[in-house]
């Protein structure tokens, strides 16, 4: 084992997975060494994730996603095995020995991307400066004039780009190659004549610098003249921004200007301020959702810290599958009058599909919650979150506003326009009560309304979750595999194996299963013979039974049956579970030669050796002894 290798093990006896997985997952305690939550994998209602706190392994029973700490993050951070590693290891402050890589390839992704952070680290700090600069003063203003103080400046690491196209391009180039400024997303570049091609070929073919006045590339800064507001991902490290223009000519640009989807930046993953927020999401047990930056700012200023905004986007699915790690109850603040309105409609239908429990908060028309508190104050913006509306309710409300119920045209209107938000809802008894809700709020007689809802039920068109099917195997198999992995337990000190009464010696579930198995080859044919094969094949030898199948389907199954709170293993189970595999392959033969009898042409010889073993099994089925010896 190499010194990366013993660095791993050593960091995942360290790494405990219950402690991980809890800042991704609200897990609650299911069983004697069961943690259980909300699979970030995939949409679900009812726990079926589970995390197994002595074999430090997770497993979803939903998706059949499964593994150690290791993959858990991987997966969750959709990031590399040694980032993954390196990630870990920061948590929980363990210095980094040198990464190693399973390709070059991994290599170069994982080093682009680490450069990457570097150079926005550096652009934060190049932005940061400036705004602290002579030429930074209109941005200053600006930001003052927003409400926001020197302490919430520096919180959010905002800055000030100068209204310069070669300044941070200049400061980046002494430590970073111009390749990967291209792909920071921090420049733009215009296209070059093909002579220009073949210079530019030629000096980065060599080492020596372009000659004094020209050039290397014709690359800009893509931001200039605008206030700086870092994106950052759940880990509070910066891989993109957004630039608030301070300009008012026509040349400006947009007023908003974010940076282009980069290797370490995809707006569809990302929540502004979710770093900063996250733990007070937990604790708060709800999160505040707004629209923009500054939005957001504002509202964290003000002392709600448990505030994100969609930075002027509809969510995605990934988006609300990453605000619901930590909570599933959301406070949304958007502008319903604002040009938006249709990608409010979407971000919050995607939450409704994705069952989160949702309030509505209702400013004062013309106000978003920047200028509602700085007009109002913190303690109004604290009630109108106190006041915030049932999502549901909000609807109704809105549906009697603009259809009076006062005729049966009306009542028509109001539920057609209230059947497509209805159709978002997975849950029927949600539904139903929905139904309930609506048919009494606009005086419509419940049955009427229930025919409504049976309508939307046959041509509801959700997403359902693909759930591969998992391998069916029996009860016997379950037993037998829970004994055979019971080696390495009793390797690492757990055993729940119990000896046979009246005997002093103590009873080794492994021992007795790997002796049947091996002797009889009971396993063979069976859905689980891949990952028998693997435990037997390793016997002892290893403290890590997860890291012993050789599939990913046989890891997931493992996982699976190692999960499940069972009875003891005593020798009772195991003997029985003997006898129900033998049963198993006595009925297994029986059918393989009922077929070789209707086999036409079959010689006479044969045939009668064929009926003596058919009676000869009949017997074995019978009789239990019997089926013992054969």
């Amino acid at each position: 084992m190499t010194s990366t290798d013993n660095f791993k093990e050593s960091l995942k006896q360290q790494a405990d997975i219950v402690r991980i997985v809890g800042d991704y997952v609200r897990l609650k305690k299911s069983g004697a060494q069961n943690f259980s939550g909300l699979c970030p994998f995939h949409a679900e209602k009812t726990p079926s994730f589970s995390v197994h706190a002595t074999r430090q392994f997770f497993h979803c029973f939903g998706c059949g996603q499964s593994g150690d700490v290791f993959t858990f993050v991987q997966k969750v951070e959709n990031i590399t095995f040694p980032e993954a590693v390196r990630l870990i290891a920061q948590k929980l402050g363990v210095p980094m020995p040198k990464v190693t890589f399973s390709s070059p390839a991994e290599a170069r992704d994982a080093q682009t991307r680490m450069a990457l952070l570097d150079v926005h680290v550096r652009a934060t700090q190049f932005f940061q400066d400036c705004l602290k600069r002579p030429e930074g003063a209109t941005a200053r203003e600006y930001l003052k004039g927003r409400g926001l103080d020197d302490e919430i400046i520096t919180r959010f690491r905002i800055g000030y780009a100068p209204d310069s196209g070669f300044l941070l391009r200049d400061a980046l180039r002494k430590e970073f190659d111009e390749e990967l400024l291209r792909e920071s997303g921090l420049f733009s570049w215009k296209e070059s004549s093909p002579a220009n091609d073949e210079q530019r070929t030629a000096n980065s073919a060599s080492s020596k610098p372009a000659a004094s006045g020209q050039q290397p590339a014709a690359m800009y800064s893509k931001f200039r003249n605008r206030v700086m507001f870092p994106i950052c991902n759940d880990q509070g490290k910066v891989i993109a921004f957004t630039g608030r223009t301070l300009s008012t000519d026509e040349k400006a640009g947009p007023k908003y200007l974010n940076s282009p989807e980069t290797p370490i930046y995809s707006k569809s993953r990302v929540l502004f301020n979710l770093d900063n927020a996250k733990e007070a999401i937990r604790k708060l047990e709800y999160s505040i959702l707004v629209e923009g930056q500054m939005d957001c700012i504002s509202v964290y200023a003000a002392g709600f810290h448990n505030v994100i905004a969609s930075s002027g986007t509809a969510f995605t699915e990934i988006q609300a599958k990453l605000l619901g790690r930590f909570s599933k109850n959301v406070v949304v603040n958007f502008d319903p009058d604002a040009a938006g309105a249709r990608a409010t409609e979407r971000t919050l239908g995607l939450l409704v599909e994705e069952e989160f429990n949702i309030k509505i908060v209702r400013l004062d028309t013309g106000f978003d919650p920047d200028l509602f508190i700085r007009r109002k104050g913190k303690d109004a913006y604290g009630s109108a979150i106190k006041a915030s509306q049932r999502y549901f309710d909000y609807l109704i409300d809105e549906a009697r506003a603009q259809f009076p119920p006062r005729s049966s045209e009306n009542k028509i209107k109001a539920i057609n326009y209230l059947i497509p938000h209805i159709q978002r809802v997975p849950n029927r008894l949600v539904r139903d009560g929905l139904a309930n809700d609506i048919a009494q709020k606009l005086e419509i007689d419940s049955k009427v309304m229930r025919q409504e809802m049976k309508s939307v039920v046959a041509n509801r068109s959700a997403t359902h979750v693909t759930v591969p099917a998992e391998t069916q195997i029996t009860g016997a198999e379950r037993v037998l595999i829970r004994a055979l992995a019971s080696a390495t337990q009793m390797q690492s000190g757990v055993t729940r194996s119990t000896a046979r009464e009246g005997t002093d010696e103590e009873f080794d579930p492994a021992r007795q299963a790997q002796f049947a198995l091996q002797s009889e080859h009971l396993y063979e044919g069976l859905a689980s013979q891949s990952l028998i094969e693997a435990l037997l094949e390793a016997g002892t030898d290893t403290a890590d039974v997860m890291a012993l199948p050789k599939t990913e389907e046989d890891r997931r199954l493992l996982a699976s049956i190692l999960m499940t709170e069972e009875e003891e293993l005593t020798p009772e189970t195991v003997e029985g579970a003997v006898r129900a595999l033998r049963r198993i392959y006595l009925r297994r033969r029986l059918e393989e030669v009922q077929r070789a009898l209707q086999r036409p042409g079959l010689p006479l010889e044969e045939r009668q050796a064929l009926l003596h073993e058919k009676v000869r099994l009949k017997r074995a089925l019978m009789d239990p002894g019997l089926a013992e010896a054969s």
